[in-house]
């Protein structure tokens, strides 16, 4: 348990930060001490800073730009947009049961929450009063290094130990972790996913006893904020080692019963880290999922329904779960085109991808013309130029065809033979192609007629 609180003293100093020196932060400081407020740096922005600058235990990659800037004040929210429209500053209230009022400039957002204390939480909602004590507004957040505050001049303030935790790749929460759980239930979800970004094994005891303990409260989120999380921890660049962790300590079998097949989502996630550099393949979450879950067509609709997934990556998640084509390297080059043709380069470069994986999964060290077919396979996918059918009804109407099903019929005839003709004829052909066929119809109806 963390309980012991540093004394409200600067404990370190930081070297002037890009995010910090740019022009739109400065405006945004400028604008909310213009009357005297002081204003600290909070959550991500602070703790990937540290990050760069101290000596950790974890290897973490911290190249990426930070993108998220968040900033805690004691002035009330009334006051924070007084101040940003006086300094011509657009801003909207985005959290305003909880005082947050995020302001833009050339599309970079920053969050600016007031000073507040969290008076009762029922693991969704919490009823909040405003405060200007730092500390206890650091109390109410999750872990320690996320209680982590920065001046606009550099100055590091920790409450909780929280610089010493990160050094070290320890992910704890402030205070008692049951209660910081029931607090907020989606806090069991995010401790493993900073586990998996910044934690060193072994785990904190503690947060696993009341994660394992509260596991069985998940269901009550909603299902697009259980999907919120879960892919975030499945876009962690190794994320079969904090998800076999859930695993173990029972999460999945509240919110995914599915999740079986951890080698499998290894290897598809090494696979999109390791052939980037050859072919465009990004990490992506739902490839992600769907290497780890086993299941079918209809359990993945039922998954999708669960997690309120849109339209698209529902059908995207029913097709890689249920396949409705093979791909394989030693494929014809046309066949190939055909299929890229009727099914798109996504879809083909996800099947790909999970059926390179279970190829691994029975021989890891899979042949180099094969490990090279599969990377041809997704370099054709990258090659790829999408085509279109150069006719279209009208073209088959003024040829004296009703409209009716025989317009359908004649189109995919002519698009049949555009295909088998390798999708090198143009239009001009296409339309003799359908002159043709359009003549022996007509001299068919004439046959029968007689």
């Amino acid at each position: 348990m963390v309980s012991q609180l540093k004394s409200e003293r600067p404990v370190s100093r930081l070297t002037p930060q890009p995010w910090l020196l740019a022009s739109e932060t400065k405006s945004v400081i400028a604008a909310l001490t213009s009357e005297g407020a002081e204003i600290r740096f909070v959550g991500g922005c602070v703790r990937d800073s540290i990050l760069g600058q101290v000596k950790i235990k974890k290897n973490i990659n911290i190249s990426a730009k930070i993108q998220d800037i968040d900033i805690a004040t004691p002035e009330f929210p009334r006051t924070v947009i007084r101040l940003l429209q006086e300094a011509g500053i657009k801003s909207f209230v985005s959290g305003s049961e909880y005082g947050t009022i995020t302001a833009s400039i050339k599309n970079i957002k920053f969050e600016i929450s007031t000073l507040r204390q969290d008076i009762k939480a029922d693991g969704r909602h919490a009823s909040i009063v405003f405060t200007n004590n730092w500390i206890i507004d650091a109390g109410r957040r999750d872990f320690t290094f996320n209680a982590l505050s920065m001046t606009p001049e550099g100055d590091i303030y920790d409450f909780y130990e929280g610089m010493n935790d990160l050094s070290q790749g320890l992910v704890r929460f402030i205070g008692d972790a049951d209660k910081r759980i029931n607090e907020d239930l989606l806090r069991l979800l995010r401790f493993f996913r900073f586990f998996g970004y910044y934690g060193s094994p072994p785990a904190d005891t503690n947060a696993i006893v009341a994660c394992k303990k509260n596991a069985k409260k998940l269901p009550n989120l909603s299902g697009e904020r259980i999907w919120s999380e879960i892919s975030k921890i499945l876009l962690i660049p190794e994320p079969e080692e904090v998800t076999m962790l859930m695993s173990k300590t029972g999460i999945f079998n509240y919110i995914l019963p599915e999740a079986k097949n951890f080698e499998r989502m290894r290897l598809v996630s090494w696979l999109e880290t390791s052939v980037n550099q050859i072919v465009i393949v990004e990490p992506d979450a739902l490839r992600r999922l769907a290497a780890l879950i086993e299941t079918d067509a209809k359990g993945a609709e039922q998954l999708s329904k669960r997690w309120a997934f849109s339209n698209s990556d529902a059908s995207r998640l029913i097709s890689m779960t249920s396949p409705s084509l093979t791909i394989d390297p030693t494929m014809s080059a046309n066949d190939f085109k055909k299929t890229l043709y009727k099914f798109g380069t996504g879809i083909i470069r996800d099947i790909s991808l999970l059926a390179w994986a279970d190829e691994l999964l029975v021989t890891p060290n899979l042949p180099s013309d094969r490990m090279e077919g599969w990377e041809n396979v997704l370099k054709k996918c990258d090659n790829w130029k999408d085509l279109k059918f150069p006719l279209n009804g009208h073209d088959v109407t003024v040829l004296g065809i009703e409209e009716g099903p025989h317009v359908g019929e004649l189109l995919l005839s002519v698009e049949g033979w555009w295909e088998e003709s390798g999708y090198t004829a143009g239009r001009k052909a296409c339309l003799k192609q359908l002159k043709s066929l359009v003549k022996k119809k007509k001299n068919e109806f004439l046959s029968n007629s007689i």
